[in-house]
């Protein structure tokens, strides 16, 4: 009937581990959702430039900490590490969190491997008003070039200021949606051009190993 899945929920357990880590009663839950949402919101709009693939919130006792993916580390870390500085304070700042916040940044080596990456370069492509099969093709060769094993590619909107939005979709090697096993790398975001909004979906499937 094309009910449709989240990849990587679907995946959660076997190839996939939760985006948030921590345990709360019924009363605080909301709560410490909307505050996970609030941090992640608030580092990926101030720290763009960094490539951030990831960030994971863990919570102890009264501690926080956040672990930040991303491929230019440096960006984050600033000079002399004040970078962390100024994200801590402006987290505690600004969204009024009381417990103890704890930063580590880790790198991508491989950032051609992720997702989410490839999506916001091809994204910066259409707001530059590249056209959009182009982007797909080149964002592919950079997936291609880091050993993938497959990759579909998926624009949807007005593509190229057309007066009907669409759905277009290109795909290379396997993508194995239907197994578990496959480790299936899903990402979605934006590109605001001038024409509207439009919708980039990737998936990227790495290997057939469990990785938990």
């Amino acid at each position: 009937m094309g009910q449709k899945i989240h990849p990587s929920g679907f995946r959660i357990g076997i190839t996939e581990s939760h985006k948030s880590s921590w345990f709360s009663d019924m009363n605080t839950y909301p709560n410490l959702i909307e505050e996970d949402y609030k941090i992640r919101y608030y580092i990926e709009n101030n720290l763009k430039r960094a490539n951030i693939a990831k960030i994971k919130i863990d919570r102890k006792l009264d501690q926080v900490e956040i672990h930040i993916h991303a491929a230019r580390p440096g960006i984050i870390l600033g000079k002399s590490g004040s970078g962390i500085e100024m994200i801590r304070n402006g987290i505690i700042n600004k969204l009024k969190i009381s417990n103890k916040i704890r930063i580590n940044v880790i790198e991508i080596t491989e950032p051609d491997r992720e997702a989410i990456l490839i999506a916001q370069w091809i994204a910066q492509q259409l707001e530059k008003r590249i056209a959009f099969r182009r982007a797909i093709r080149q964002g592919i060769q950079k997936a291609n070039k880091a050993n993938i094993d497959g990759i579909k590619v998926q624009i949807s909107g007005r593509l190229n200021g057309a007066e009907i939005a669409r759905k277009e979709w290109i795909r290379e090697g396997r993508v194995p949606l239907q197994t578990l096993k496959a480790n299936i790398n899903y990402a979605y975001t934006k590109a605001h051009t001038i024409y509207g909004i439009l919708g980039i979906k990737i998936w990227l499937f790495k290997d057939k190993k469990i990785t938990l």
